[in-house]
This record gives structure tokens, C-alpha cells and sequence, in this order.
């Protein structure tokens, strides 16, 4: 499920962030939990519905969840590579 929440930071305007909810999937890195967000996408083409799956890493300071939790996460600034994405 994707929402948009407006957020604002000391000397900055507002911003439009990603939330996103989904399952656990991993939770054996430090201070990192890769979560499987399921949308449903319309392909033009044929203008029917299929269900896409997408993992996203997130920040989860001090590996709170475990495989199986459902979760929201909020877009933000890059903590490394791969991981643009923490917790709420």
C-alpha cells in the first residue's frame, strides 16, 4: 500500500515522502530489515491488474522486528547504498 505523507524539517520546505507497508523478510543484518511490499500495478497494454512484489531495505535501530512482522516504512535521506527507506 503506498501513501504520501507531508513532512517538514528544521529550515527546509515540505516534501511529499513514500510510506509504504509490508512484510519482514529478513532481519539478519545489523540495524537493517528488508521488507516485501505486494501493489497492485494496471498494465496499459491489456488494462488488467497483476500484483507486483518489490523488496526495499530499511533502517530498523536495534533490529526491533522479526521475519513475519507487518510494517510501515517511510522514504528518506540515504543511510547507504541500498537503504533510503526507516521504520516508523
Amino acid at each position: 500500500m503506498k501513501k504520501t505523507i507531508n513532512t517538514t524539517e528544521e529550515g527546509t520546505a515540505k516534501a511529499n515522502k513514500k510510506v509504504l507497508s509490508g512484510v519482514v523478510t529478513s532481519d539478519k543484518m545489523k540495524d537493517t530489515i528488508v521488507v516485501s511490499v505486494q501493489q497492485y500495478v494496471m498494465v496499459p497494454k491489456y488494462k488488467k491488474f497483476v500484483k507486483t512484489n518489490k523488496k526495499y531495505k530499511a533502517h530498523d535501530a536495534g533490529n526491533t522486528k522479526k521475519i513475519g512482522d507487518k510494517v510501515e516504512i517511510v522514504e528518506c535521506r540515504p543511510i547507504s547504498k541500498d537503504k533510503h527507506f526507516k521504520l516508523i
